[in-house]
């Protein structure tokens, strides 16, 4: 899979979630096996750029390369300075967010709003394209409504402005997260360009992102939700593109590991308060699955400091231990 000059190590990417893919988050990913990250959205309004949470946002210091800044807005030159923006600042690839189904979003044009407008669409990539010297993707979904599925078309916009990749999540936009994602939309899109296609949208399990890389014909698969205190699927997955075998369920020995790990470079990146409120989602979604883990969430939901999160998490775990052992 390349995008540009970047020739990434796998097929598997780390799709952007607002208020989840920070800088921890996605080096996390990457360490675990995802050949690329998408940072959380950037907002191309300069007026922003200032503020503590774009700043953070735009933070890449020391990540694995290449890296990937999402820009999110409606007006193509107001898209091309940010575009610019953030080259300037180090980003290497730009994405533009033309399929995120959030109303706040949606309201004021930007995200998946877009796919309703063509000529606005074909304006902000080639704004962005002719802005700067870098690669620059494109997310979109399948289009607008299920009446109204014009991916296809947006996707040979993209390749007509230069897009270097496209990413197509598998539902409208009037679908949100509901439903199932459907599939042929993005074959007949990757029929359709020649460019990199990216498959996105319920990609749970080593098998389904074999299927979804076969029934499609797509050259990488976005992953997005089921990283969600699950990061080691990317692992799983490459492995078994790779080899055809299931790797191991992770011990509750490295769960552990790999939470507490995540967690101090929570806190390390946004400081103790921040910090323990933005890991509270990641315990919660780690603890998932496990045993007494719905008990755990709400006492741990009500920690105030880094000392009280972790002491919990190591209550929790060799509670976890304990009644392993019990049960051998």
């Amino acid at each position: 899979m390349r995008i540009g000059p970047y020739e990434l190590p796998n097929r598997l990417i780390l799709a952007p979630m607002a208020g989840v893919t920070d800088r921890p988050f996605r080096q996390l990913c990457r360490d675990l096996g995802a050949g690329m990250a998408v940072s959380e959205m950037v907002t191309s309004n300069s007026l922003l750029w200032g503020s503590k949470k774009t700043l953070r946002r735009a933070n890449h210091e020391g990540e694995t390369e290449p890296k990937s800044v999402q820009i999110a807005g409606a007006d193509p030159a107001m898209m091309a300075e940010a575009a610019r923006h953030n080259v300037d600042r180090g980003a290497q690839i730009i994405d533009i967010n033309m399929g995120c189904p959030a109303k706040k979003v949606c309201n004021v044009m930007a995200g998946s709003a877009l796919l309703r407008h063509e000529d606005l669409v074909a304006r902000i990539l080639e704004a962005v394209v002719g802005a700067v010297s870098v690669p620059v993707t494109l997310k979109i979904r399948t289009g607008w409504d299920r009446a109204h599925r014009n991916g296809v078309r947006i996707a040979q916009i993209a390749e007509q402005a230069g897009i270097a990749a496209l990413a197509v999540h598998g539902r409208t936009r009037a679908d949100g997260y509901r439903g199932e994602a459907e599939y042929d939309t993005i074959r007949e899109i990757k029929e359709s360009v020649s460019i990199p296609v990216i498959a996105n949208g319920d990609i749970t399990t080593p098998e389904k992102a074999k299927f979804v890389l076969e029934y499609t014909g797509a050259d990488a698969v976005m992953i997005g939700r089921a990283a969600q205190g699950r990061p080691w699927i990317f692992r799983e997955i490459d492995h078994f593109l790779r080899t055809g075998e299931r790797l191991p369920e992770p011990s509750l020995e490295e769960i552990r590991g790999i939470l507490i790990g995540h967690l101090h470079n929570l806190y390390a990146f946004y400081g103790e308060e921040t910090g323990v409120r933005v890991a509270r989602k990641h315990i919660a979604w780690y603890s998932k699955g496990q045993r007494g883990g719905a008990a755990f969430r709400s006492r741990v939901m009500q920690a105030e400091t880094v000392a009280e999160q972790l002491d919990m998490i190591e209550a929790f775990f060799e509670e976890l231990e304990a009644a392993r052992a019990r049960a051998a």
